[in-house]
């Protein structure tokens, strides 16, 4: 077992592709954050008002449910939160996530997917709703992101397998050695 997850939720398998290479890049643990009910093409129609995920969006109380209860998170320092971009934030599931468990002292890391919306406030948003976790700043990836490109983002948060990261939130050197 690795002390990094990349947890994702993917609604088209565009996010899904890109959280197993960061996996495989950073040699961590995958999990998938998947909804109760599946989300239909017809659910997924952004340009319907009334559409699920319109009507998710539009609802900032919105928890969708999850299909798997979250597993133990104890073993996990540093979680990989990955997300197609709706509406310019997380979907609301990823908050159901974030709250589904006590995440006290893990560091976290979004990543999404998005055809070119910025992350925008993304991870400010989650970071409210997750308490006494620490938050890292995160970025759009690609679909088609290189190895070598998901390594070089390793290597400048301190998680490349094989490195120890600085935490200049609490002064303290946590091991991300696989």
């Amino acid at each position: 077992m690795s002390t990094i997850l990349v947890a994702y939720f993917s609604a088209t398998g565009t996010t899904a592709r890109v959280a197993h290479q960061l996996a495989e890049a950073a040699g961590a643990d995958l999990y998938a954050i998947r909804p109760a009910r599946p989300y239909s093409a017809a659910d997924l129609n952004w340009h319907d008002r009334q559409s699920r995920s319109s009507r998710e969006m539009a609802d900032a109380s919105c928890r969708p449910a999850l299909a798997d209860a979250v597993p133990d998170m104890a073993a996990y320092a540093a979680i990989f939160v990955g997300f197609p971009l709706w509406w310019y934030q997380a979907p609301r599931i990823i908050e159901t996530f974030v709250q589904s468990r006590d995440f006290s002292g893990k560091t976290f890391i979004p990543f999404a997917t998005s055809g070119g919306s910025p992350l925008g406030e993304s991870g400010a948003i989650l970071e409210k709703l997750c308490p006494g976790s620490r938050w890292l700043a995160g970025r759009r990836l690609d679909v088609g992101i290189s190895a070598a490109a998901l390594r070089g983002w390793l290597r400048e948060l301190g998680m490349a397998p094989g490195e120890k990261l600085y935490s200049e939130y609490y002064g303290e050197v946590s091991d991300y050695t696989h």
